[in-house]
């Protein structure tokens, strides 16, 4: 599963078997090992070329098995394509899964400089990027100082210089003002405006955002941003607890 993951988080470039044992920490044998297994059963495929692992056609027949009865992405999607159409950015979905937030679609606008940040299929901890940390202002206070503890030492490995002080400051403002203004820490020079989706008791189950270079972003346009996105999530909840009911 471990090896599962971060071929799926980073698909769209594929992964070496050097990259893998890397990455999972895993001896190289046992890698190559379970690699084989998998590119036998049809759950990855690995490119002649490059030696690169992908997903294979097993793992998308899977996951069409899989998909929930009610897909939060299926409802989100029409809405993704309309708040492109009225920013000119790009639109990010974001899920949670347990302590991280997964990219499950994203949509382009038509302005020329695209801040295509997270790919389709990444997953990030629930403590960095704006739609994660829009999920994680939506929870209550404990849950999601406990997910913050779970998340501490992943989230300093990977950005050192963003402290448990700051998330904080950040988290309380989003709960105050109701959506999260943030800047990419993976990429200088690119912000994030983002609301969460709420289910009907009030619990989040993803988030919506707009990401562009910050100098589209200033503060006049991420209030008007915010208002495109509270707009649509309104819209959203309510066809979700549609479904539900």
């Amino acid at each position: 599963m471990a090896l599962l993951r971060l071929i799926t988080t980073h698909n769209r470039t594929g992964l070496r078997l050097t990259d893998l044992h890397r990455m999972s920490e895993i001896e190289k044998p046992t890698v190559h090992r379970i690699l084989q297994g998998l590119l036998s059963e049809g759950m990855l495929r690995q490119d002649a070329a490059s030696k690169r692992y992908f997903l294979g056609a097993a793992m998308y027949e899977m996951g069409l098995a899989a998909a929930p009865r009610m897909a939060v992405r299926d409802v989100c999607h029409p809405y993704l394509r309309v708040l492109a159409e009225q920013t000119g950015d790009t639109v990010f979905l974001i899920e949670r899964s347990k302590f991280d937030g997964v990219c499950m679609d994203r949509a382009e606008g038509s302005f020329p400089i695209k801040a295509l940040i997270l790919d389709v299929g990444r997953r990030r901890p629930l403590t960095v990027g704006g739609g994660s940390l829009a999920i994680l202002s939506a929870l209550s206070e404990s849950e999601a100082q406990r997910i913050c503890d779970i998340n501490d030492a992943r989230s300093k490995e990977r950005f050192p210089r963003y402290s448990p002080e700051e998330l904080q400051r950040d988290l309380a403002e989003a709960r105050a003002r109701g959506y999260v203004i943030k800047d990419a820490l993976e990429i200088p020079g690119v912000r994030t405006v983002a609301v969460p989706i709420r289910q009907p008791d009030g619990a989040p189950v993803g988030a919506i955002s707009v990401t562009a270079i910050a100098a589209r972003l200033d503060q006049n346009r991420s209030t008007l941003v915010a208002g495109y996105l509270t707009d649509a999530v309104t819209q959203i909840e309510a066809e979700l607890a549609g479904r539900a009911s």
